[in-house]
């Protein structure tokens, strides 16, 4: 890739249930700690929904693996269907 990285990334994390008063209370607590609301969306085949928040950050591997694990802990505690992942891409400048 032509990214640094080693630098600061967008990364996109997403989260799923199919009740999606329990994505925004997630949507609260991860956007009262600095994580930006994407949206939460129906799946295509409509049997659940995901909630997508992002963040720039700058992560290591060691960084990233405690991101995750913090993440499904809070879909656990949440009772929340999934911690589903993330996706990651440069920070576009205007």
């Amino acid at each position: 890739t032509k990214w640094d990285v080693d630098g600061d990334l967008l990364w996109g994390y997403f989260f799923t249930d199919p009740d999606t008063n329990k994505l925004e209370r997630a949507a609260q607590r991860l956007t009262a700690s600095g994580y930006r609301l994407v949206q939460i969306y129906p799946t295509d085949d409509k049997s659940t929904c995901v909630l997508h928040v992002e963040r720039i950050e700058k992560h290591t591997p060691q960084t990233l693996q405690a991101r995750n694990d913090e993440f499904e802990k809070l879909a656990s505690e949440l009772g929340l269907e999934s911690y589903d992942g993330m996706d990651v891409g440069p920070v576009l400048t205007k």
